[in-house]
């Protein structure tokens, strides 16, 4: 279920800078190893990488990423599946991107794959995982943790209020705990204020559901 709302994008940075919304319960037991190892590689971001920073920066190839103290959303999800599982999403979209260039949006103009910026947009890697038969259906309840999002989880939404009314392309991954009094995940992303472990599953327009960790 998707959830739409008219917040600009300062004033949801504004409210989750000032909320103080309590965890409920940490729910490890419950988590297969592998999403585990995802969620904790995406953790210990927090506190660590403290700046949003989108300026496109030259790569090394592979392995290359950005100083670490900073970073975009996408790169929460690259650096946790390296950490956790050796796996560059940085090597991999790009050799999909060589072989299957038609497939990914043509959004940037490009006329051809750029390794210093294609596994740090929202969309290509949107494309990459559904290729990978990683898509899931989205929970008919947004926040539900049975049978609904699952730790692990690759979530991507909409940030209202920028780029028109599509808004900007974000993703994050599901945490294993919840906010307390409820069964609504936190998710860990990198919004605007560093990596942090938030209340957002209802605050954004969700796009789409992943889970790939077999990898």
């Amino acid at each position: 279920m998707t959830h739409t709302t008219r917040l600009s994008r300062r004033s949801l940075l504004a409210g989750l800078s000032a909320a103080t919304v309590p965890f409920g319960r940490a729910l490890a037991r419950t988590v297969e190893p592998a999403a585990q190892k995802l969620i904790e590689a995406a953790e210990s971001q927090i506190g660590v990488t403290r700046i949003y920073d989108a300026a496109y920066v030259r790569l090394a190839f592979p392995g290359g990423d950005v100083a670490i103290d900073r970073g975009v959303c996408t790169d929460v999800i690259v650096r946790a599946y390296r950490q956790a599982f050796g796996y560059d999403l940085q090597l991999t979209l790009n050799a999909d991107m060589k072989a299957n260039f038609r497939a990914y949006p043509k959004r940037w103009g490009l006329t051809g794959p750029d390794t210093n910026i294609d596994h740090r947009r929202v969309p290509n890697l949107q494309v990459f995982f559904a290729r990978q038969r990683a898509e899931l259906p989205r929970p008919s309840v947004t926040g539900a943790v049975s049978g609904g999002w699952q730790p692990g989880d690759i979530v991507t939404m909409l940030v209202p209020g920028v780029l028109g009314s599509g808004g900007r392309p974000h993703i994050g991954i599901i945490s294993n705990t919840t906010v307390a009094g409820t069964d609504r995940r936190r998710v860990i992303h990198n919004i605007g204020l560093g990596t942090q472990n938030d209340d957002i599953l209802e605050v954004l327009t969700i796009t789409g559901r992943y889970r790939m960790l077999a990898v």
